[in-house]
């Protein structure tokens, strides 16, 4: 059931499942909290009461917000961390990643465990080498370059099946529709646009001032990077030394948690379960 956590003006959408230490789900930009609706059952199931959030802009979450930052979707993680009694370990996918990333550094007090997947947590250098050898990496950089330019729900949803390689859930086709069907409605296009603008250096700020552990999650074939094994090793690098750890999903795209749950599920159960409280 959909409950309301009103910040400022403006309204996050959330739902809690469960029983047992509070884990939070953020999903990444242009999806919405359904995002995770193969990860939180696994999570429920292995003792977890697990809140799903929309970010502010998406799904049932209000739309006008003054700006669209990570750190701004940051402050909303930790509202919300708050208004459940937390501590909580948190799992950030994508821009969501950088946004987690900013919680934990900021209220370490308030995050037990912080879980980054496919994130975007550090300043990106464009590898024109790479663009121009690995076409599936220059497919969807262009792809997602063009859908924040244009605000094209079509270029974004060709973005997502790129971003899908390979295996994908029985219900895709279903749930595209339906996320598409919520990206047409006004303004919404607008608001992935700025945060897909959104430069993750205010993230990148933060990791070394990491107090609390973090796992990162990378699909082998996400395309929004030629090496991903690289960019999480590069993530893990800048943490304190010893903070960060790096799980690969083989074949992979940028949505390990709606391709490979229960892989996604055997990497971040033991991890939270071996650092939350209460």
């Amino acid at each position: 059931m959909t409950e309301l956590l009103t910040i400022g003006d403006g309204q996050i959408a959330y739902d809690v499942t469960g029983e047992g230490p509070l884990v939070v789900l953020v999903p990444g930009m242009g999806n919405d909290r359904r995002a995770y609706r193969f990860l939180a059952p696994e999570l429920v199931a292995a003792g977890f009461r697990v809140a799903a959030m929309d970010l502010r802009g998406h799904g049932e979450s209000s739309r006008d917000w003054p700006s669209y930052t990570r750190a701004d979707v940051a402050g909303d993680i930790l509202a919300l961390v708050r208004h459940l009694g937390g501590p909580a370990a948190i799992v950030g996918h994508s821009f969501a990643g950088g946004a987690a990333t900013i919680a934990a550094a900021q209220a370490p007090e308030l995050v037990s465990a912080l879980v980054e997947l496919g994130p975007f947590t550090r300043a990106q250098k464009i590898d024109g080498g790479a663009l121009l050898r690995q076409g599936h990496h220059r497919k969807g950089a262009l792809l997602l370059l063009g859908s924040a330019i244009t605000r094209s729900v079509g270029l974004w949803r060709k973005y997502l099946d790129h971003a899908y390689p390979g295996t994908r859930p029985a219900d895709y086709g279903d749930y595209m529709t339906a996320l598409e069907a919520d990206l047409r409605r006004p303004g919404r296009m607008a608001v992935v646009a700025k945060m897909g603008q959104s430069a993750p250096t205010d993230a990148g700020a933060e990791l070394p001032r990491l107090r609390t552990d973090a796992l990162v999650i990378m699909g082998t074939l996400d395309p929004d990077w030629a090496d991903p094994r690289a960019e999480a090793d590069g993530i893990v690098a800048e943490m304190p030394a010893g903070r960060g750890t790096v799980v690969m999903i083989d074949g992979a795209g940028h949505y390990p948690h709606a391709q490979f749950p229960s892989q996604v599920a055997a990497a971040v159960v033991p991890f939270i379960k071996e650092r939350v409280r209460g």
